[in-house]
């Protein structure tokens, strides 16, 4: 294209091509160089008027303000301009917002100032919802983006008086009702009927942010008397990836817990009632991602697998990495123990607030729990439920570093203590159908021995429990982990004693850590005697004990196994008297101590009596003198254990109703995060 063609296409000059003299055609041509040259200049240098046209350049703003920025700006001002027009609200929606812009702005605004501009929130609240019913193109799609921001940066403000508050906001007390309920019903119908996917995960995300802003308010009274679950679950089973289902799933977990102890939750009987088994394996398979991206974030700051031998490592060893062929890997960062303990104890990310619905729906309905411990991993991947007991494992080594973490973790254990005491699962998990890969948190010492490849799930789930009594001694010992922990172990080796199923496990590293805790609760006595439940950790411990050297020949893999136990404890004897004396167990008709107690004293007399001399005292025998003398005596041994230490009390929520709770404001704490960041 020709230079006289571009410049009469920009409207700057009126060429008439025709005849004109050669002269006069290169005065035109020149005119429209120096023209094309004044439009391509830089913006900082003034423009020239052409003398032979009357148009100027005007030069450009220095500032370019997007219209929506505008009319965020007209809004949020505390002016006397009164009801905005029907043509500000249609333009609003039609443009797309200013994520960024509306949340700085909503945030800057203070609480007292947010209550001043009721009339403006209300407006905004109420077209919005109107866009969302009747607005065409992508006007719902934006009224759902901007309700998102706009309702979980005002509510999560604190407030002189939140529930009042948060409705003169929004509505006012005397059109609440009518306002709010129409609010839920619309959303309600997206998330149920929608023809666009994409639109009804925006609606899901407005409940979250609804639920989770106002939870400590009497406005979530609307969304449980809506009962949205029917609706939820349709977008579940209709959901194309793990990540649509992770929000709706969320939601439910929230909704259920919400004042749940106070009346009946309805959300907690749908989830009883729920036995779409599709939908429930599309919930399980997001779970499992979800632990596995969780877990991601602890082996970003410390990879905790052992690498195996390679001639590349060695030579990366002393130096001589550069020759090795193939593409260099980029090494992660090594962080020095107090950086890492840092950014561990901001773990685990907020996506965790799905564990709170896991338990939800596992403590409601037996399909659930027998679907997750079932399922496999899809397309080849890791099954669900090792991915969660992976992060169990990496929540109970480090649950000592915060409040938060502590709380997920007891949430896990309730799980799986759920799950144990279902004998069909139980059978399931303790068989060779259940074997499987698990990747178990190996950041702290004392390590357990690697298990590496397939085996019985039973076991990985007795090392997670193990790992958990090692990793969390200390003088305010968590009480509830420890009952927990010690609670699932004793129903696991119920179980097997009763069936007689024999595992192949490292039993000696788990006899070895009990008599270790016993060793730590005497030495501590005075800081520990006087915690709330401490009573029941001490039986629970005991009891364990006492069950297994009494049944251990049903369930012990080799009579070596077996042996071993009773060396323990017969090594251990004077700390168990003396446990038995500082914890004043021989009051508590409960405890099974004089059975361990009695095991160490028979023994302790054989091996005196069996050696006259100095050097056949216990002190002076060897171990494998010790063990013959073990052997021998079975005969004369009568172990006097306690009836009913195979028995235990069923789980009962009503027992675990403050740390529920707590557990339950730590995770809409978290569903916020996800929320902000969504907005961002």
């Amino acid at each position: 294209m020709s230079l006289l063609s571009v410049t009469r296409g920009k409207g700057r000059l009126d060429l008439a091509v025709g005849e004109e003299s050669t002269a006069y055609n290169r005065e035109l041509q020149a005119a429209a160089k120096v023209n094309l040259h004044e439009q391509t200049c830089s913006s900082l240098q003034p423009a020239r008027p052409m003398e032979a046209s009357p148009l100027t350049r005007q030069p450009p703003p220095e500032v370019f303000t997007p219209k929506i920025v505008q009319l965020y700006s007209s809004l949020f001002k505390d002016d006397e301009d009164g009801d905005k027009s029907e043509g500000f609200w249609r333009e609003f929606f039609l443009l797309r917002p200013d994520r960024p812009t509306l949340r700085n702005i909503l945030s800057e605004t203070r609480p007292s100032d947010v209550l001043l501009l009721e009339s403006h929130t209300r407006d905004l609240f109420g077209r919005a919802v109107e866009t969302i019913k009747s607005g065409h193109g992508l006007a719902p799609l934006h009224a759902l983006d901007t309700l998102t921001i706009f309702l979980s940066i005002l509510l999560s403000k604190k407030y002189p008086h939140p529930s009042s508050d948060i409705i003169t906001m929004l509505a006012g007390l005397d059109h609440i009702d009518t306002v709010f309920t129409d609010f839920v019903s619309t959303l309600d119908g997206i998330v149920r009927n929608g023809t666009d996917l994409h639109l009804r995960h925006k609606a899901v995300g407005v409940l979250l942010a609804v639920t989770a802003g106002a939870y400590q308010t009497t406005l979530l009274t609307y969304m449980i008397q809506r009962d949205l679950f029917p609706s939820v679950m349709k977008f579940i089973h209709e959901s194309e990836t793990p990540g649509q289902v992770l929000e709706p799933f969320t939601l439910l977990g929230l909704l259920a817990n919400y004042n749940k102890f106070e009346f009946q939750n309805p959300y907690q009987l749908r989830l009883n009632d729920f036995v779409n088994e599709m939908s429930i394996q599309k919930i399980i398979h997001c779970v499992g991602y979800t632990c596995q991206a969780l877990r991601l974030d602890y082996i970003d700051i410390q990879d905790d697998l052992p690498e195996g031998w390679t001639f590349s490592n060695a030579l990366n060893m002393i130096g001589l990495g550069a020759i090795v062929p193939g593409p260099k890997l980029e090494k992660k960062p090594v962080y020095d123990a107090e950086t890492a303990k840092q950014m561990l104890s901001t773990l685990p990310g907020e996506n965790a607030a799905i564990l709170l619905a896991t338990y939800d729906f596992c403590h409601a309905n037996k399909l659930f729990c027998f679907n997750l411990v079932t399922i496999p991993g899809e397309k080849g991947e890791e099954r669900p439920i090792a991915s969660y007991l992976s992060l169990t494992s990496y929540l109970l080594q480090h649950a000592h570093l915060s409040h938060r973490v502590t709380y997920y973790a007891n949430l896990n254990l309730m799980v799986f203590r759920l799950l144990i005491e279902d004998p069909v699962v139980c059978k399931r998990i303790c068989s060779d159908e259940s074997k499987v890969p698990v990747r178990l948190c190996r950041q702290r010492q004392p390590f357990l021995p690697l298990v590496k490849g397939e085996r019985v799930f039973a076991t990985c789930v007795l090392d997670s429990m193990i790992d958990g009594i090692n990793h969390n001694l200390r003088r305010r010992l968590d009480v509830n982990i420890y009952t927990l922990c010690l609670g699932i172990l004793l129903r696991i080796i119920s179980y097997l004693s009763r069936s007689r199923t024999r595992l192949h496990y490292h039993w000696s590293e788990f006899f070895r850590s009990l008599l270790s805790l016993i060793r730590f609760l005497t030495t501590y006595t005075s800081d520990l005697k006087d915690l709330s439940h401490i009573d029941t950790l001490l039986d629970h411990v005991v009891n364990l004990l006492a069950l297994s050297l009494s049944a251990g020949e049903a369930f012990l893999p080799t009579p070596a196994a077996y042996d071993d136990l009773f060396y323990k404890v017969v090594e251990s004897g004077e700390v168990l008297t003396k446990f038995k004396e500082n914890y004043g167990l021989q009051n508590r008709k409960s405890s099974s101590i004089d059975t361990l107690i009695s095991v160490s004293t028979h023994y302790k007399q054989l091996l005196t009596e069996g050696g006259g001399s100095a050097k056949k005292r216990p002190s002076n025998l060897t171990t494998h003198q010790v063990t013959e003398v073990i052997k021998q005596g079975y005969e004369t041994l009568s172990i006097q254990a306690k009836e009913g230490l195979d028995t235990w009390d069923k789980f009962r929520e009503a027992d675990e109703r403050t740390l529920l709770k707590k557990m339950a404001r730590a995770s809409v704490g978290d569903v916020r995060v996800m929320v902000e960041r969504q907005i961002q």
